[in-house]
């Protein structure tokens, strides 16, 4: 069935500011992700989006407004995932596994998140800080990391001691520098971490990590406390 439009009909996009606001940010996302903070243009964002630089500022407010929900965006996605999880269905051992396995799909997938978050630590976290709900937004891969490990610990499961911001670290680290440092790693040692091939061997890599390092021995490792 075809709509009919004339003078007096308004557009679907206009109908929907919902819809609209969120193709803002789908696209932001991407320039933001490519030229960074500095080089990104509103102008452009708006061309790609069909709207206009007033319409982006009438639902954002303005230029670092539209950055922050950016940020907001693409860590509010991350922790979406994170949330689904039904830990308490796993043991722990497999729970953590599955949260390091999520970390890592996630990262592979959102390239642009990846991007956006480097930009950030160039300009020193300088709009995270401004930024109120992205703390809320975090907190779920704290707290459900935080979960698991309480349950490996009474379990006696668990023998390394770590709180849950270090393991949210730990994974972190790997995962985002198979992709941040791809091309760098890739042209000094001939080795693409994307490979295909390879895929399953470092998904694997990074659950055997964190699992070996909570359930082994903890050695002459000084216990957190």
């Amino acid at each position: 069935m075809t709509t009919m439009s004339g003078p007096g009909t308004v557009p679907a996009r206009q109908r929907d500011p919902e819809r609209t606001r969120q193709d803002i940010l789908d696209v932001a996302v991407k320039e933001f992700a490519a030229r960074g903070y500095s080089g990104a243009r509103v102008d452009e964002i708006a061309a790609k989006t069909r709207t206009t630089k007033r319409m982006i500022y009438y639902y954002f407010g303005g230029k670092e407004q539209l950055y922050i929900a950016v940020l907001e965006h693409a860590y509010s996605v991350a922790r979406d995932a994170e949330r689904r999880i039904d830990v308490d269905l796993l043991d722990p051992v497999a729970a953590i596994r599955r949260l390091a396995e999520l970390t890592f799909d996630h990262h592979e997938s959102h390239p642009d998140f990846i991007k956006i978050v480097a930009g950030e630590n160039i300009n020193n976290a300088e709009f995270i800080a401004k930024s109120k709900a992205l703390a809320e937004l975090n907190t779920p891969a704290v707290s459900v990391a935080a979960r698991i490990l309480e349950r490996g610990y009474a379990s006696g499961v668990f023998r390394r001691r770590v709180d849950a911001v270090d393991l949210h670290m730990m994974v972190s680290a790997f995962c985002y520098f198979r992709m941040s440092n791809r091309h760098t790693f890739g042209a000094i040692f001939g080795r693409d971490m994307l490979d295909p091939g390879r895929r399953d061997h470092y998904r694997a890599m990074i659950g055997e990590l964190i699992t070996s390092y909570l359930t082994g021995d903890s050695g002459a490792a000084p216990a957190f406390s």
